[in-house]
């Protein structure tokens, strides 16, 4: 195994094993130059080097290791920004867009995740308009990576005198918070905003001007951070979720170039796909992707949403039928 001691020394996490690979290798070459001096110690030296040899190895397993569980991590960091956006059908869409946050917050709480609010636009109703939210938690983008998309119901809202069904939507947005950023952006694209946060937080948060808008010009991608207790803690939040954002968009168009060979996927991780329909007077939850449903929506709607996860991260084809 080659490795690069004076790279790895300057990363803090494997600083010691370099260092420790180094001292060894210094031992290694001292009993071989010992052997070379008097050859009658070559017993004594062969034992000295397989004992400097299973040190080595060791050490080379662990680094192995390291390297192998931090490519995971940037795969699928345990870190993300799940968005939900009110679609079609106004006060029920934004009502339903609510309903999917909770259903997140739920999901995560059973993980035991935690769940931090990044920025709410409330409806009139009560409702999202739009909202973000940071989940961290182990293998959190892994489980949740197929849930971005458009999220359709039907029922009969509460509000309706006729019973009729309505059909609205909302989509979601997973955005994974990578620890090595590629995109790097140019602060002359970028357009900042300040106002006072709303709702709760006390008398600071609605005199100040602590919420922060960035909006990227070249792509017209805008990011809203509200709830930290600083402008400038805003700020730092809000250019990470609008790094995730941009990194999302790279992603996609390079995925674009190969999509005849995705077949297999599920979906293209486009928030403009239909992905799954909660059809609530057929106590039915119908993931179109993979062509399976699931009843009992009550307990679906409260988080428990882990055979939906399971099948899609299987990926298994079902016989259900597209609404």
């Amino acid at each position: 195994m080659n490795l690069d001691l004076e790279q790895l020394k300057k990363d803090h996490k494997t600083s010691y094993f370099a260092l420790e690979y180094e001292r060894l290798l210094s031992e290694e070459k001292k009993v071989n130059e010992m052997v070379e001096a008097d050859e009658s110690l070559r017993d004594l030296a062969d034992e000295e080097l397989q004992n400097i040899k299973f040190q080595k190895d060791a050490i080379e397993r662990q680094l192995e290791e390291m390297a192998k569980s931090e490519k995971e991590n940037e795969e699928f960091p345990n870190e993300i920004v799940l968005e939900v956006r009110a679609g079609a059908g106004g006060d029920e869409a934004s009502l339903f867009a609510w309903e999917l946050a909770h259903m997140y917050e739920r999901f995560a709480e059973n993980n035991k995740w935690s769940w931090k609010i990044l920025n709410e636009s409330e409806s009139s109703a009560g409702g999202y308009k739009e909202a973000s939210f940071e989940i961290r938690g182990k293998d959190v983008y892994k489980l949740l990576r197929y849930e971005t998309g458009v999220h359709r119901v039907q029922r009969v809202p509460a509000t309706e005198k006729n019973g009729r069904i309505h059909t609205s939507t909302a989509s979601v947005a997973v955005l994974p918070i990578r620890n090595k950023v590629k995109i790097i952006i140019n602060p002359a694209n970028l357009e900042i905003e300040y106002s006072r946060s709303g709702g709760a937080g006390g008398q600071n948060v609605n005199k100040v001007e602590t919420a922060v808008r960035l909006i990227h010009k070249p792509t017209g991608i805008d990011v809203r951070c509200t709830t930290e207790r600083s402008q400038l803690a805003n700020r730092e939040q809000a250019m990470v979720v609008l790094q995730s954002k941009l990194q999302l968009l790279e992603d996609e168009r390079e995925a674009s170039k190969y999509s005849a060979d995705r077949k297999n996927q599920i979906g293209t991780a486009d928030r403009s796909e239909k992905i799954r329909t909660y059809n609530f007077p057929q106590d039915r939850v119908t993931d179109h992707r993979i062509r399976q449903s699931w009843s009992n929506i009550p307990g679906i709607m409260d988080g428990n949403i882990n055979k939906m996860i399971e099948a899609l991260a299987s990926g298994q084809v079902g016989d259900a039928e597209e609404d």
